[in-house]
């Protein structure tokens, strides 16, 4: 069996909800095995993403058996003589290598976590980002901002309880700006504050919260916000200093109570393990980025050396989410797993991912067990030189104190 023909494509979900487009990627055998995967946040246009894809698959890959992971691994982590952790072209692997995985797990008709040691988890718990209602808004009725508004956020998170979700996430304090760390206005940390505040007046003890940010604090900025959430006990602090900044986020890490997690801009076992070095206790590979399902199996067996966890990150299309249960499933260091699920989502598979109850059930079906609609993905093209997959604000931004909050009581 060698790895023969490579298709790609770049879709657009309509309401923006896990990304600008999603690069998904097929691979066809010698033998007619077709195998699926998905590319996480490359940061150039999605068509040429896909093209970077197409070329590396013609380089490294074309003509190999699909059980050198290893060998295809090494040669695109070499590529063009780099040899070291490059976000875009883990990106491009990654997406190619979890379309491998689907195409061994179907050779050996088994679900590939039956590959990765096994089904060690008999079911995944999930979280929610805490995000708009599918609602459509009476006539005159005003649209709520649950990014921002702390009330809003609070009856929202308790609707994602009433769904099953023991826990929820948000990240009051953006937006997020090019220019890396910043400090926070007196503004911005007090309605971050109000919003876990009411948060966990909603919820209680019946969900953790999830408090994330995206790297857009400084050092001593992160530990002032810190110690103002440390009274509502969130499961982990998300990435409160850039992901550049490790020994920051190491500092933020050891000056407070709350668990530190990282993850989603790092690539390779060698970034995280330096992420696990600084003091991080709970890990966000997203698997789209991270090397692909057996490097990011790697990144949860190192975690269990520094009695870690690690909690997948999931802001995608449903192929890179499916991937990322597999490892979770065969991984005793799992945590929880982030979810996002929208009617494109469900769309652009045969068989949607489902839930139980806020928890996913082991796939049966040999592979990834999840099968491409292609016409739903060719209905929604992307067009050429469209947005990035995300961006950031272009412009500095400063800490003044120009805004005021409601008091908090």
């Amino acid at each position: 069996m060698k790895l023969k023909e490579i298709k790609t494509w770049v879709t657009v979900p309509p309401t923006g909800i896990g990304g600008s487009f999603w690069v998904i990627v097929k691979i066809t055998t010698d033998n007619g095995i077709e195998g699926i995967g998905e590319c996480y946040g490359i940061p150039v246009s999605g068509d040429i993403a896909c093209a970077m894809v197409e070329d590396t698959f013609e380089r490294f890959i074309v003509g190999e058996d699909p059980h050198h992971i290893e060998t295809l691994f090494r040669r695109v982590y070499s590529a063009g003589f780099t040899q070291r952790p490059d976000v875009s072209m883990m990106g491009v692997f990654s997406g190619i290598e979890i379309a491998i995985w689907d195409i061994l797990g179907k050779a050996h008709e088994q679900p590939v976590y039956q590959l990765l040691g096994g089904q060690f988890h008999s079911r995944l718990r999930t979280y929610t980002y805490i995000y708009p209602s599918n609602r459509t808004p009476a006539e005159g009725e005003e649209i709520v901002d649950v990014y921002h508004d702390g009330d809003a956020a609070a009856e929202r998170a308790l609707e994602y309880v009433e769904m099953g979700f023991t826990a929820v996430k948000q990240d009051p304090a953006g937006p997020y700006s090019f220019q890396g760390g910043r400090e926070l206005s007196m503004h911005e940390l007090s309605r971050c504050e109000y919003n876990i505040k009411r948060i966990r007046e909603a919820v209680g003890d019946r969900a953790d919260i999830l408090f994330g940010t995206h790297g857009q604090m400084t050092t001593s900025s992160a530990i002032r916000l810190a110690r103002r959430l440390e009274p509502y006990d969130p499961l982990w602090y998300e990435e409160p200093c850039p992901p550049d900044q490790m020994d920051a986020i190491g500092k933020v890490a050891k000056s407070t109570s709350i668990p530190v997690a990282t993850g989603e801009r790092l690539t390779t076992k060698m970034e995280f393990h330096q992420a696990l070095q600084a003091g991080v206790s709970i890990l966000q590979p997203d698997i789209g980025r991270s090397g692909g399902i057996w490097e990011t199996k790697k990144i949860a067996m190192i975690a269990e050396l520094y009695n870690a966890q690690i909690a997948p990150h999931i802001y995608c299309g449903p192929i890179a989410h499916a991937a990322a249960t597999h490892v979770a499933f065969s991984s005793p260091a799992f945590l929880i797993l982030e979810t996002i699920q929208t009617e494109f989502h469900d769309a652009i598979l045969k068989k949607p991912l489902t839930w139980e109850q806020g928890y996913m059930l082991p796939p049966t079906e040999p592979g990834l067990g999840i099968e491409l609609n292609e016409s739903v993905l060719e209905d929604n093209p992307y067009t050429t030189g469209g947005r990035l997959h995300l961006e950031m604000c272009q412009t500095p931004l400063s800490s003044d104190n120009n805004k005021v909050i409601s008091e908090i009581k």
